[in-house]
């Protein structure tokens, strides 16, 4: 049984794209929650690892949310629960094909998209490498996919969801490991654009650029607005 002896905690990390999935969903819903914020360096990672992460999570890798007597991992996971806990507003469609259409988009964002950046990733410096090479035509490939998703909507999902949350924090590490977005999918940038847009999301990037900037990492281009002007 649920206790409410303390506050909503959120653990999460400067460079997490699946905690800062949860924490835009979370600001979304308007919760009230304790973020916190697991220590990181550019030298040691994640360690030593957050003793609380240890813990509920086997991965041992952020997110987790620990409400009461509940301890879960996994970004989907923690946003269900929290989908559960409060309903409105919705970031699921109503209609159950719509649902589970943005649902796959969500799964894809992560099990399919994702991988190709994770290739990227110390590539950024060998452009030319067949693997980086693989991994941008895989990383366009899936943009075509989201264009053709869009249709003549506003979002990936036919209205503002999860798929469209996850979406955008997998592409903005896209972005900065050199698989961006080009005038081949003009609908998805401007899909970007409302995006980043929203209160929310700006809430949860604002301080990831601050962070990337503070660590001498680079920012993707369309994040540049959030760099203090010199």
């Amino acid at each position: 049984m649920k206790t409410y002896m303390s506050k909503m905690r959120l653990y999460s990390g400067p460079l997490s794209m699946f905690g800062a999935k949860v924490e835009i969903a979370a600001y979304e819903k308007g919760l009230d929650f304790e973020l916190v914020m697991v220590p990181f360096n550019n030298k040691d990672g994640y360690s030593p690892k957050h003793l609380d992460v240890v813990r509920v999570n086997p991965k041992q890798q952020v997110p987790i949310l620990i409400d009461g007597d509940l301890e879960i991992f996994d970004s989907t996971q923690i946003f269900e629960y929290l989908e559960d806990l409060k309903p409105s507003p919705a970031l699921w469609p109503a209609d159950p094909i719509a649902r589970a259409h943005a649902r796959q988009i969500e799964h894809k964002s992560d099990e399919v998209y994702f991988p190709h950046i994770i290739w990227l990733m110390g590539l950024q410096d060998s452009p030319n490498d067949p693997v980086a090479i693989a991994s941008r035509i895989g990383a366009a490939r899936f943009y075509r996919e989201m264009e053709d998703a869009l249709g003549k909507g506003d979002f990936l999902g036919g209205t503002y969801s999860y798929a469209d949350i996850a979406f955008y924090m997998a592409q903005l590490f896209g972005a900065r490991m050199g698989a961006e977005m080009t005038e081949e999918t003009p609908k998805l940038i401007q899909w970007r654009i409302r995006m980043t847009s929203k209160p929310a999301v700006r809430k949860v990037v604002s301080p990831m650029v601050a962070y990337l900037i503070s660590t001498g990492r680079q920012i993707p281009v369309f994040l540049n607005e959030f760099v203090p002007a010199k």
